[in-house]
């Protein structure tokens, strides 16, 4: 039994492994076609590899500057003045340096040479040392905050716009993405994209720091500043190796990490079905495998990670030990005074902690690479059109050869026309699957049409979905859904609906109904999301099957309600009950996708042989059903 569980486990790695190992190559290979990182394709059949990997270097600098140019753009004048504050503590830094260089040779070593100290010497520089602390610290401090409001500020605006441009989406394009991914990519993307901007005003102002410090340093003395210079180049070539490794496991872990969250959230929604089947053993495991693949990556790229933050705390210690060992040597020979080898010692001690943050804004480049590229991905997406903007504006409702396709050569509804007159009731009726939902949907401006004209007069549409989505909130809050309306309104909407069960829950509009309405029935939720169709004074509504989870006597009361109490509204409907077909003025008969007959349900009943035999079938229904309920 040991040895068996111990081969299932080893299968199990070795088939995450494959896993990681396809999706590596699925990357790599998608960031050659975006011109994304990865091996680039040669120019010629004969290019060398020091051409490719040149090529990769270039591009990777190239994304690198692209990414920090697009972050700052959002917050240009934030960010200056966090840079500010960090340029200001990059000064004082290494003017510190000076002034404990000044110390050393005219206090200190003075006071061994000739047996006094000089006092006024000793004030001016601990006063200089003091002043310049206090400077750096308020440094420090705007830096931090400008950083801090720099990186947030950033956050918020990439979220606005990635919400924007979500929002703009057409249904048919919402229709084709993943609830879970596009949450991940609104939240866990964007922290991760902006995640570089906070060190970057510390590590820019490092290298300001650099310059004047390894330029002093050598005009000092050459030999012992070229020792501590060493140390960059040194830094740069382990950061490229260190790129050049973790990028594909960070652009990994990224992707993964949108499919746990597209599969939790399909798991969570679904949660009721699961238990319903006994899936809760596979859905676990489902997405067990997905985090163990997430688990890998970040695994992998924290690995890479540690090793190359443990090199940046050994090179440039032991460079300050090399600096040590060899400076002693040239104050021996006396090519460096005592006090120039303290203010090296002293200004490299004081750069080892700045030379982190500059390697801690490297390794966090690759994870904000990722989320950025997973950001852009989604808001450069070409916004779909408005189905509503194909209608042509019109004294009277008129579809003409309407055809329908949820993919582009695949229609569901075939060249349908019909005319709709104002204040009238409409039914659309046909068996499963003959595209009725697909047409009502077409007709409101939900869906575009792939060919044919509609020509509506309506500007105000309202549309009622055969499954109600009700948020997490009030009744009221429900009802009105963002819109500035009476308390009044809500109620006789509800009143319209035959929703007074409202008035019988323990804070009437303002109980909480829980997220989707669980705490109401089937029949309920549709007259709350009923009610919220026509409080906002529509003058067509289009009604998918709503009224199926109600009882035929409240089905024809709500019906009546409408037709009364909003004079002149028209109604179009999805409906699979014989009684709301005879209270219509015309009666749509699809077929296959295609229109069969138009006409009142009377005229229907005596011309249309299979619309009669639909009406029988529903009627047989109807009786099992009472059958079955009265035993």
């Amino acid at each position: 039994m040991v040895g068996e569980k111990k081969a299932e486990t080893e299968s199990e790695d070795q088939q995450s492994t494959i896993h990681l190992i396809d999706r590596i190559v699925t990357i790599d290979n998608t960031a050659k076609k975006y011109g994304g990182h990865g091996t680039r394709i040669a120019r010629g059949a004969t290019a060398s590899n020091s051409e490719v990997q040149r090529d990769e270097e270039v591009g990777r600098l190239r994304r690198a500057v692209g990414l920090m140019i697009a972050l700052v753009s959002y917050r240009p004048r934030t960010f200056a003045v966090a840079v500010a504050g960090a340029a200001v503590f990059a000064f004082c830094t290494v003017a510190a340096s000076w002034v404990v260089r000044w110390l050393v040779d005219d206090v200190v070593v003075e006071r061994f040479d000739r047996g006094r100290i000089d006092g006024s010497g000793l004030l001016a520089g601990i006063g200089l040392l003091l002043l310049l602390a206090l400077v750096r610290a308020a440094g420090v401090v705007v830096r931090r905050t400008w950083a801090g409001k720099a990186q947030w500020g950033t956050a918020r605006d990439l979220s606005e716009e990635v919400l924007h441009s979500v929002v703009a989406q057409p249904v048919s394009w919402h229709r084709r993405q993943s609830t879970g991914d596009l949450s991940t990519r609104v939240g866990v993307d964007v922290e991760a994209a902006v995640a570089v901007m906070a060190p970057m005003p510390f590590a820019s102002s490092v290298i300001f720091m650099m310059l004047i410090a390894a330029a002093g340093m050598i005009a000092v003395d050459a030999w012992l500043g070229a020792v501590a210079a060493i140390v960059f180049p040194i830094l740069i070539l382990m950061n490229v190796s260190y790129q050049r490794r973790v990028d594909q496991w960070y652009d990994l872990a990224q992707s993964e990490l949108g499919d746990l969250s597209a599969a939790a959230h399909e798991s969570f929604e679904g949660v009721t079905v699961v238990k319903a089947f006994g899936a809760e053993s596979r859905e676990t495991e489902k997405l067990a495998g997905i985090a163990s693949r997430v688990r890998g990556a970040r695994v992998q790229a924290i690995r890479l990670r540690s090793a190359f933050e443990t090199l940046l705390d050994v090179v440039p210690n032991a460079t300050n030990v090399g600096i040590v060992l060899l400076g002693s040597i040239r104050v021996r020979d006396g090519h460096l005074t005592l006090g120039e080898l303290t203010s090296f010692v002293y200004l490299f001690t004081l750069l080892v902690f700045p030379l982190r943050i500059i390697g801690y804004a490297l390794s966090e480049y690759p994870r904000s690479q990722a989320g950025y590229a997973r950001f852009r991905s989604l808001v450069d997406q070409d916004l779909g059109p408005d189905p509503r903007s194909q209608f042509v504006p019109a004294t009277e409702f008129v579809a003409e050869k309407v055809t329908v396709a949820h993919e582009p050569g695949r229609p569901v509804v075939f060249d349908v026309s019909l005319k709709i007159v104002q204040g009238s009731t409409t039914v659309i009726v046909g068996s499963t699957g003959s595209g009725k939902t697909s047409l009502i949907e077409a007709l409101c401006g939900h869906l575009p049409v792939e060919s044919g004209t509609i020509r509506s007069p309506f500007t105000r549409p309202a549309l009622v979905f055969q499954e109600p989505f009700l948020v997490s909130g009030s009744v009221a809050e429900n009802v009105r859904f963002g819109r500035d309306i009476s308390s009044d309104a809500v109620r006789r909407a509800l009143r319209i609906s035959e929703a007074s069960f409202v008035d019988d829950l323990p804070f009437g509009l303002d109980t909480v109904i829980g997220e989707r309405g669980v705490g109401l029935s089937g029949g309920q939720r549709q007259r709350v999301a009923l009610a919220r169709a026509l409080v906002g004074e529509p003058d067509v509504v289009f009604l998918d099957d709503v009224t199926s989870a109600l009882d035929p006597s409240t089905e024809s009361q709500v019906l009546a309600n409408i037709t009364r109490e909003c004079r002149g509204i028209t109604i179009v409907a999805v409906a699979s009950r014989p009684t709301l077909m005879s209270r219509s003025d015309l009666v749509v008969f699809l077929e296959n996708g295609r229109l069969r007959s138009t006409g009142t349900h009377t005229e229907l009943l005596r011309s249309d042989p299979s619309y009669r035999e639909l009406m029988m079938a529903y009627d047989s229904e109807k009786s099992t059903t009472e059958s079955e309920g009265s035993r």
